[in-house]
């Protein structure tokens, strides 16, 4: 958009941002088998989660007897979550199949999930994307390709690296003291 010009001062033009849109992308690695599945929803809310845990289960892993689940602290990722968008029973029942673990408060570092967005943000992600549905099909065929190449993540964060970096959080193991007999 054009500025008017004034005297002794250059012309101008005004960069008009144009939002298209928000969408959120829900990520999910399993670290043990080089495969990740990322699911575009409309937002980031407590209901989006509990259906992304239900197909986790159900679709992903519909044979496991529990799903291990790493993941950051975000106040949507609850078990609650579940009980607020299916009844008792349904929400009881996936979990039962979780087992959830959260990574420290202001550690996202340690999630690979993390590592594998930073992943896709700069293979996939890279430019503005004006439609929901384009993101899709971009964000569907970098899964495939990922996926086909069986990318995996190379952890070589160790639990002395840990106990290093977040003390608190992994503190040394007290000794073992052998069993005496009385005297």
């Amino acid at each position: 958009m054009p500025v008017a010009a004034k005297p002794g001062k250059r012309a101008r033009y005004d960069y008009e941002y144009v939002r298209n849109g928000t969408a959120n992308i829900f990520m999910f690695v399993d670290v043990n088998r080089p495969w990740r599945h990322a699911k575009v929803t409309d937002r980031r809310a407590s209901a989006d989660f509990a259906h992304c845990m239900r197909e986790l289960v159900d679709v992903h892993y519909p044979n496991a007897e529990c799903v291990r689940v790493v993941m950051d602290n975000l106040s949507t990722h609850t078990a609650a979550a579940l009980y607020e968008t299916f009844d008792a029973a349904e929400a009881r029942r996936i979990v039962r199949r979780l087992e959830i673990h959260y990574t420290p408060k202001h550690a996202s570092w340690l999630n690979m999930v993390e590592i594998e967005i930073g992943v896709m943000v700069s293979q996939c992600l890279d430019r503005r994307i004006p439609a929901k549905e384009i993101l899709v099909k971009e964000v569907k065929a970098w899964e495939r390709r990922r996926n086909r190449e069986k990318a995996g993540i190379t952890w070589l964060f160790t639990i002395d690296r840990a106990r290093a970096k977040l003390g608190s959080a992994y503190p040394m193991p007290a000794p073992q003291r052998g069993n005496r007999a009385a005297a």
